[in-house]
């Protein structure tokens, strides 16, 4: 889930190259002299979750133990783990049990007969991080004298034929030495602005306003100089920027003490419910139905402090301005702090807010300190500044809904689906535009005449609501604007019955995929997914959607999707062993590891989504691309079509 102050959707992509992100180490220890203690202990790399045995399996794939069996031994009770912790996936957007760092899962068994040798046991199991996820099987012999051993399998005729047919004859292989790569939106700078812009928010209301030009005077006015007076005023202002960064800083302690805390905060069913019931209080005092102060002593006795003469004095003047502000500051600063606890970058990411919202809220004292004549330009406060805190309360309300949305979605209560979610913002959109055009006022408020410029906010309103309604009555409407805000989309009171995305004609056979792309004579578009791969989903909600891209899958290529994480087991004439090069050998016995090894061997590469174009002869006609954008995929697509006049017309036949 991403916060409204985080309004651009980036994705931080990962290199295609093979990495292993668990670790396993198996081994045996004798308790008694029938009794054995079997130990898998797995180390994860660094972002990365394993999914515990007891994870929903609605989500990630839970870890899973299968022993073989033997008449010789009997289990003793159920695999135990070390301790996990359940918490809501951003990946699969729901609560999932999992590990960090490392886990340990035990079993007991007891010997029935002393004729025992080894034990053989497989380990499935799913790892994800922020972006992708991998799906893998490994499977172990355990001595009984206490060593352990990969499982050697036996590489009969069948299974040197079938490995064959895993191994594609790809030309243009250097395609494959690098993938496309693209870089998040969430870079420090576009955080700094969005908090800039929170900061421009709060000089236009009603407590920071007035305060500009009475506080420059008052610097040029009471210094001897004006060299002197400029001095202070901008002291005044570095010292406004310096004390919201402070206010950010005992979160990086948090921060240090668990680096996923804030995390787990943020994703927590009742923070998030306590965030939607402050978000409503702070929409209903911009309202003007009371007004949120923070304790009086408090400002009386900074402003004390402020006679201090010198630096320390301008500091006091600073906390000043910021404790009486805090009635039009705080609910922005509030949408800021939610922000950063639902974004990747956790404290960081707030202390960069910070200081742009420090910046915009500090910069103007400065800048008319330094061209005091300007200070005439600066509109006079008056009811514009309601009207601006009014618009300012239905968006509190507007982000009080996406609170309210996160703890449905973890908690799984389906009170608020995406069409439920649209209609309530598309009411508080219209109601924004009523108020507007001044059909209705808030309590407190004087009847004043409509501006033209309250006129053209409120015709610009109107478009947003006639843009929020389309997309609640239509399925063509997807909000792209919103991405992020509302539910996702398979989280829709409509339901969707296609087993291929959006519709479009796909086969899940590698076999069957290449014999259409060669009737059809068009090129083949290789997409490694997975059912449980979210990032898939959004890639074919976010951009195979689009029309030009819609259109280009449709009419010039051949879909296969690959499903690297389907366990449905092969039929066991399709069932064997694969041996890699360097000796390992892999039993292949369900459609995901098929898959799952073909991509791997062909692509040196094991993460989802990937996409590949390639003839039908092997020729590769672009360089393999992952996760990315509309304008970026399409214009991959265009490339790579480029490139058929310069492979080969006639498709032949190739192993596999």
């Amino acid at each position: 889930m991403k916060s409204w102050i985080l309004f651009l959707f980036g994705i931080v992509y990962l290199q295609a190259q093979i990495k292993e992100p668990v670790v396993w180490e198996s081994r045996i220890e004798k308790l008694t002299e029938d009794r054995y203690l079997l130990s898998f202990e797995a180390k994860i790399a660094p972002n990365w979750h394993l999914y515990s045995q007891f994870s929903d399996p609605e989500g990630a794939i839970p870890t899973e133990f299968v022993f073989s069996e033997n008449p010789s031994y009997q289990l003793i009770g159920a695999v135990k783990e070390s301790e996990s912790i359940t918490d809501f996936d951003q990946v699969f957007e729901m609560d999932l049990t999992y590990f960090n760092n490392e886990a340990l899962f035990q079993q007991e068994i007891q010997l029935t007969a002393s004729s025992l040798e080894f034990i053989k046991v497989e380990i499935n199991y799913q790892a994800c991080d922020d972006e992708l996820c991998i799906f893998r099987n490994e499977a172990v012999l355990l001595y009984l004298d206490g060593s352990s051993a990969v499982v050697s399998l036996e590489i009969d005729e069948k299974s040197q034929v079938l490995s064959q047919e895993l191994e594609l004859e790809l030309t243009d292989i250097q395609y494959l030495e690098s993938t496309t790569v693209k870089e998040g939106t969430y870079a420090p700078f576009n955080i700094f602005l969005l908090g800039f812009f929170g900061g421009l928010l709060a000089l236009l209301t009603p407590c920071v306003f007035p305060m500009i030009p009475l506080t420059v005077s008052y610097f040029l006015k009471q210094s001897t100089t004006r060299s002197k007076g400029i001095f202070n005023a901008l002291l005044y202002a570095f010292f406004i920027v310096l004390i919201y960064v402070l206010l950010s800083l005992p979160f990086h302690f948090i921060d240090s003490l668990n680096p996923e805390i804030l995390n787990n905060l943020a994703t927590n069913v009742t923070l998030n419910m306590l965030f939607f019931v402050v978000f409503v209080f702070f929409a209903f005092s911009f309202f003007g139905f009371y007004e949120l102060t923070l304790p009086t002593g408090w400002g009386s006795k900074t402003d004390e402090a402020s006679a201090v003469r010198g630096g320390l004095g301008i500091f006091f003047m600073a906390l000043t301005l910021a404790i009486v502000s805090f009635s039009c500051t705080g609910p922005i600063l509030g949408s800021l702090l939610a922000g950063s606890l639902t974004a990747e970058g956790g404290a960081l990411q707030l202390s960069i807010g910070m200081l742009g919202f420090g910046v915009a809220l500090g910069l103007p004292f400065g800048l008319f300190a330094l061209f005091p004549n300007t200070l005439k330009a600066l509109p006079k406060s008056g009811g514009w500044m309601t009207t601006v805190k009014v618009v300012l309360g239905f968006l509190e309300l507007a982000l009080a809904l996406k609170f309210l949305s996160n703890a449905d979605l973890v908690a799984h209560w389906g009170i608020l689906k995406r069409e439920v979610f649209v209609g309530i913002w598309t009411l508080l959109a219209f109601g924004l535009t009523l108020y507007l055009f001044g059909i209705f006022r808030f309590p407190n408020e004087v009847k004043m005449p409509i501006s033209f410029g309250r006129k053209l906010l409120a015709a610009g309103v109107l478009v947003l609501t006639s843009y929020l309604f389309l997309g609640f009555i239509s399925e063509e409407n997807k909000l792209r604007l919103f991405s992020g805000f509302p539910p996702p989309e398979f989280y829709s009171l409509r339901a969707q019955e296609s087993d291929c995305p959006l519709g479009l004609d796909c086969y899940k056979n590698f076999e069957e995929g290449r014999a259409a792309s060669i009737n059809q004579n068009k090129p083949i578009l290789l997409d490694f997914t997975g059912w449980a791969c979210v990032n898939c989903r959004r890639m074919e909600e976010n951009v195979w959607a689009v029309p030009e891209v819609y259109d280009l899958l449709k009419e010039r290529f051949v879909i296969i999707s690959l499903y690297v994480d389907d366990r449905e087991e092969l039929n066991p004439e399709e069932q064997f062993n694969y041996q890699y090069p360097d000796g390992r050998i892999k039993e292949i016995n369900t459609i995901g590891k098929k898959w799952a090894t073909f991509q791997a061997i062909n692509f040196n590469t094991a993460s989802q989504p990937f996409y590949i174009q390639m003839t039908a002869d092997g020729k590769l006609l672009n360089t393999p691309i992952q996760y990315t954008d509309k304008a970026t995929f399409e214009n991959w697509l265009t490339q790579g079509l480029e490139q058929l006049p310069k492979a080969s017309s006639k498709a032949k036949y190739f192993t596999y």
